[in-house]
């Protein structure tokens, strides 16, 4: 990892152990979160791994590196392709502008770290 790439796996820790201690302070709320992206992104007229683009794009928009590098690696684990979750974050940058297109940094370091094909 070069001194300038961001550390994609402590973004994933982290938001992994927020979830772990927000259900520990209210016991189910990180389990109906959980549900709720499971209910959300489950295959459909849209396959988990196209929910799991959008959901980079939306990262990208959002400005939220903890978003991108935990859909990043579900959408790695779903089968999509380095060029797959680049261009999602490309099409984030048309709707995002200036700001979105620099959170791509975090989609490039995410696919690089998580092991993107």
């Amino acid at each position: 990892m070069s001194a300038l790439a961001a550390d994609m796996q402590k973004y994933y820790d982290q938001f992994m152990d927020l979830l772990k201690k927000a259900g520990e302070a209210e016991p189910g709320y990180a389990k109906a979160l959980m549900e709720f992206v499971k209910q959300a992104e489950k295959p459909g007229a849209l396959s988990t791994k196209t929910k799991e683009l959008i959901s980079i794009a939306l990262g990208v928009t959002a400005h939220c590196p903890f978003c991108i590098a935990f859909h990043t690696k579900n959408a790695i684990k779903e089968g999509a392709t380095k060029q797959e979750i680049l261009e999602a974050g490309l099409v984030a940058g048309l709707m995002g502008g200036g700001p979105a297109v620099a959170y791509l940094r975090y989609v490039i370091d995410a696919c690089d770290q998580f092991g993107a094909k």
